[in-house]
């Protein structure tokens, strides 16, 4: 018998609205990152916008024209060889990130500390690209290429974002200094884990993995006591070769001593791993 999904529901025009707002508003942020922090301090961390900011130091090009340049060739380029799957979202952010980046370019800069450059323009740059992929869109630039490179070598599509991102950390390091190219490295850091964070936030919950001989009464207290769903897996020891039931449980943080103390108390030999689940969606947690 094969299974039936429902297909998802086309999304409403008021989602749509929403996400194209967040695609709008997070552009924005990136482009005041870029201009008011990374720009003025030659902080060149990775994508478009580090090749901009090169171009700037070297030709005095315009950054929003360069900018433009390259996304909407790349945004091309990618419909062509990799299909029509990017959407008017992704087109939006590419043709407006640049034009909020020449709409802010006569914006004073708010610092001219390279180190405080490189983290707080990380943070907005990645505030903001975190707020685009909340509207389920992306602002193009080297995020495509690695893309289109990733469909014609054999590495991962995290190897080949890093690959570019790194050819523009070395180039502001020659163009600049090797001191500006670590500033980049900071600023690229900070970046991510601000786009974790606004993915994420702080809902960090636990995935705790429970081998024990009285599954049973372990089973029992988390879907009663923890108010907890469990999965239960079929497992053999390598060593003794015996069948045992192993228990998985996600439970929020906060939750996570309860759960310890609770399975101690009942078998005090038992195994417990716990790994660090991100984000969690489902009955319970945060809605798909």
């Amino acid at each position: 018998m094969i299974a039936k999904y429902r297909r998802q529901p086309a999304p409403t025009g008021l989602i749509l609205t929403i996400e194209y707002s967040l695609v709008l508003i997070g552009s924005f942020f990136v482009a005041i990152g870029f201009n008011l922090f990374l720009l003025p301090n030659e902080v060149a961390s990775g994508g478009a916008s580090g090749i901009s900011t090169i171009t700037k130091a070297l030709f005095d090009w315009e950054p929003s024209v360069v900018q433009w340049a390259l996304n909407i060739p790349l945004f091309i380029a990618g419909v062509l060889i990799l299909g029509r799957k990017f959407g008017a979202k992704t087109l939006l952010g590419t043709v407006v990130l640049p034009f909020y980046v020449f709409l802010t370019s006569d914006w004073a800069p708010l610092t001219a500390d390279p180190l405080l450059g490189s983290i707080f323009g990380g943070m907005c740059t990645g505030l903001g690209i975190g707020i685009v992929f909340r509207g389920k869109g992306s602002t193009g630039g080297m995020a495509l290429a690695a893309q289109i490179l990733h469909k014609f070598v054999p590495l991962s599509l995290g190897v080949c974002v890093a690959f570019f991102d790194g050819l523009i950390v070395l180039a502001a390091a020659y163009v600049f200094s090797v001191e500006q190219g670590l500033y980049a490295l900071i600023g690229l850091f900070v970046t991510s884990r601000t786009i974790d964070f606004v993915q994420v936030g702080f809902n960090r919950s636990k995935n705790v993995m429970i081998i024990t001989e009285y599954a049973d009464q372990v089973q029992k207290s988390l879907l009663e006591d923890v108010d907890r769903g469990v999965t239960v897996w079929n497992g053999e020891g390598g060593y003794t070769n015996e069948h045992r039931r192993i228990l998985m449980c996600v439970v929020a943080q906060n939750e996570f001593n309860k759960v310890t103390h609770m399975v101690k108390q009942i078998d005090p030999g038992a195994f417990v791993v716990a790994m660090n689940a991100s984000e969690v969606l489902g009955e319970g947690f945060k809605k798909a």
